[in-house]
């Protein structure tokens, strides 16, 4: 196994895995980006993310993409947004390998922490994240508005 910095070259892979999540997160259809985008967005002038790769034999079958982000009472943090291990390679440390690359990040950058979501019901993740020593808060809530809701927003005020 290799984990190594992901580049622009790997992005159809990444995408792959992206949307290997959404299906197990059974929003199959959620996927809009392109590796076109992936590309832009994260290798541009003002990239807007960083992403670690798991290669075995070759074959990219991690991922663990991260985007900073700034909390007003701590300070400068990490957001990781997608932790994904193909299906095949799940139970072979290969997510606990990209974790650690995550936290190794976050030590090395000197944030003041690291988030991420986790869906209630998927108990694995959240069973693995607790013994690693997070905390799941469930009392928080995730509020999002996407682009049809803020386009009624701006059209109604």
């Amino acid at each position: 196994m290799n984990i190594r910095r992901g580049n622009p070259e790997d992005m159809n892979a990444v995408l792959g895995l992206i949307q290997e999540l959404a299906d197990y997160e059974k929003e199959p259809d959620a996927v809009l980006i392109t590796a076109k985008d992936l590309i832009r967005d994260g290798f541009g002038d003002i990239p807007l993310f960083q992403v670690f790769v798991a290669e075995v034999d070759s074959e990219i079958v991690g991922i663990a993409l991260y985007y900073y982000r700034y909390s007003t009472w701590k300070g400068k943090i990490i957001h990781l947004e997608d932790l994904v291990v193909k299906e095949k390679m799940r139970g072979t440390g290969l997510g606990l390998a990209l974790y650690t690359e995550i936290i190794k990040q976050g030590k090395k950058d000197q944030v003041k922490r690291i988030d991420w979501h986790v869906l209630d019901w998927n108990s694995p993740a959240i069973d693995f994240y607790e013994k690693s020593g997070a905390k799941v808060l469930r009392d928080w809530d995730v509020v999002q508005m996407d682009e049809i809701g803020i386009d009624n927003f701006l059209q109604n005020i």
